[in-house]
């Protein structure tokens, strides 16, 4: 299986890639300006496209768009959140993956059975909504909005699509009180995208297999 990870230099993402090259996968690790990895700026569109171009007579089994900032913790409701926040967070997490996907989909559909993976958090629920963080909320439920939509324009087209919440992990951005290691994070997450299908397609799930409420 041929994986593509997006924002794979730390984190879940590096987490991620560890386990799909551990147990044989082709794993293409993507970050922006980081030794090692395959260079991908996901908020340059001159970055995506090439990255597209160089894919377009591969197949890709599976698409993981990771990469995500968290920009607007902490940030008072008077006088915080500006507008350049608000630009360069919806930039690396909503615009980012859409234009990521739109580039990989020729990749995608050499697949036989080709998956998008979204990561997006529970945060981008509306059904809990104890406030603050309004730009990360807002741009996380941009993800979700988008992965609901794009599983049902692929379906037709035999791409399944599914949108998780990772879990609260001790990360940078998680910080060191959150519940769960990478490694346990990255186990469930790799669970949960074998297991996704045109059946389960535009699902909202957590890192152990829970639906997430919308």
């Amino acid at each position: 299986m041929r994986v593509l990870i997006t924002g794979a230099n730390r984190g879940i993402g590096a987490s991620l890639a560890t386990r799909y090259t551990s147990r044989g996968d082709e794993t293409l690790a993507t970050a922006r300006s980081f030794d090692g990895l395959i260079d991908l700026d996901v908020t340059d569109p001159n970055s995506i496209e090439k990255l597209g171009r160089r894919m377009k007579d591969d197949a890709l089994d599976l698409l993981i768009c990771n990469a995500g900032v968290y920009l607007d913790k902490g940030e008072p409701l008077e006088g915080g959140f500006p507008p350049e926040m608000w630009a360069q967070s919806f930039a690396v997490n909503v615009t980012g993956v859409f234009l990521t996907v739109q580039a990989l989909l020729p990749s995608l559909e050499r697949s036989e059975a080709p998956k998008i993976a979204i990561i997006s958090s529970q945060m981008a629920s509306s059904e809990r909504a104890p406030g603050g963080s309004y730009i990360y909320r807002a741009s996380k439920s941009a993800a979700l909005n988008l992965g609901r939509n794009l599983a049902a324009d692929l379906k037709p087209r035999g791409i399944a699509v599914g949108i998780y919440h990772p879990g609260w992990v001790r990360t940078d951005m998680g910080g060191g009180s959150a519940d769960l290691s990478v490694g346990e994070a990255a186990d469930g997450l790799v669970e949960r995208f074998d297991a996704l299908s045109l059946d389960t397609t535009g699902c909202f799930e957590t890192w152990d297999g829970r639906p997430h409420p919308y």
